[in-house]
């Protein structure tokens, strides 16, 4: 156990990294902040930020040694970045679970593997790979490199999946036959260095061009589907042997089937609500469960319903301001760009 006064390293400088800082320092710890920015916003609320290309291992060492333990925001970071650190200190969740985030094959390929239902996929790396398609219609996904819708083409016939795959530069993809859902959903599931594990309640989401736009907490669905979507998040923590915090996103189909569809061993934009309406923020989760400290509960304070603000959406603030169930979050980021996450806004409303 790693007790308050501690110092945690995180790898990257954007807004998650920004709010687990916030959230440790109000249990009591420090934070440094590695990213290849001279700047960061995470660095902003930080007690130091540490510039220093992901390749750069004097550097990388230098952070690691500065601090009792590693947690990473984003999972883009360089898998050799991490294996740096952990030649200094203990990473958490650690390199396994970017090894497959980093890859969408390889990640479809670990929900089979540990129990989890899928849409069908299949790999698309060359032409005899298009001419045996049958995820049709499907979308088409670079195994690397997407975030936020990029890198995706939908595509209905072969002849649209071969240009598809021209405009993605003949990378290696994979093809995600479509799924009839009624509806998206997300767990967010922390588990501590004992082995203990809990699943935030689910989030039901709504996304637009490929980015989250809301979240609604309680989702409003049928018990036993609900279970359903915990126990597939407790599961994939469970076979990551996961230390931290992992988010697990899903359809929930027409016939009440749950599809695991993608992870982020991080904290989420579709956990952004329990800030402000969750006994224990997805945050503070995850700050325990690295510093092997009891896990917090996660009961619901109030209904909520989490809206990303998204470019110049975030100039709105002054009206945020003024409505009092709304709680802002402005990330500090400087030029508002279409598509860019600025912020959000957390609508809660008291229990009746």
């Amino acid at each position: 156990m790693l007790p308050p006064g501690s110092t945690i390293g995180i790898l990257g400088g954007g807004q998650l990294g920004r709010m687990t800082a916030m959230a440790a320092a109000r249990l009591g710890y420090r934070t440094v902040v590695y990213a290849p920015e001279t700047h960061s916003i995470a660095g902003d609320v930080a007690a130091a930020h540490v510039q220093g290309a992901y390749d750069d291992t004097t550097a990388l060492a230098r952070f690691a040694t500065e601090v009792d333990v590693i947690t990473y925001e984003f999972e883009n970071v360089p898998e050799a970045a991490v294996a740096e650190c952990t030649r200094h200190r203990p990473v958490r969740p650690g390199i396994r679970p970017i090894h497959l985030a980093q890859h969408r094959l390889r990640e479809k390929e670990f929900f089979r593997k540990s129990g989890l239902g899928t849409a069908e996929y299949q790999r698309i790396a060359n032409e005899d790979d298009i001419a045996a398609a049958t995820a049709l219609p499907g979308i088409l996904k670079t195994c690397t490199d997407g975030y936020d819708g990029k890198g995706q083409i939908r595509v209905a016939t072969q002849r649209e999946l071969t240009a598809a795959w021209d405009r993605l530069h003949r990378r290696e993809c994979i093809l995600e036959a479509l799924v009839d859902f009624q509806c998206e959903v997300s767990a967010i599931v922390a588990r501590g260095l004992d082995g203990q594990a809990c699943c935030f309640p689910i989030g039901l989401n709504d996304h637009r061009d490929g980015i989250l736009r809301t979240t609604v907490v309680p989702c409003g669905l049928p018990p036993a589907v609900q279970m359903a979507a915990e126990q597939s998040g407790l599961q994939l923590a469970e076979s990551l042997s996961l230390v931290g915090l992992v988010a697990l996103e899903m359809f929930i189909t027409r016939d009440g089937r749950v599809l695991a569809n993608e992870m982020a061993p991080r904290p989420h934009n579709s956990g952004h609500w329990t800030i402000d309406a969750c006994t224990t923020s997805q945050f503070e989760q995850l700050v325990r469960a690295i510093c092997g400290l009891p896990l917090g509960a996660v009961d619901i304070l109030a209904p909520s319903r989490m809206i990303n603000l998204i470019g110049d959406e975030a100039k709105d603030w002054a009206r945020f301001l003024a409505e009092p169930t709304a709680r802002l979050h402005l990330y500090g980021k400087g030029k508002a760009r279409p598509g860019r996450k600025m912020g959000h806004v957390t609508y809660v409303t008291p229990k009746v």
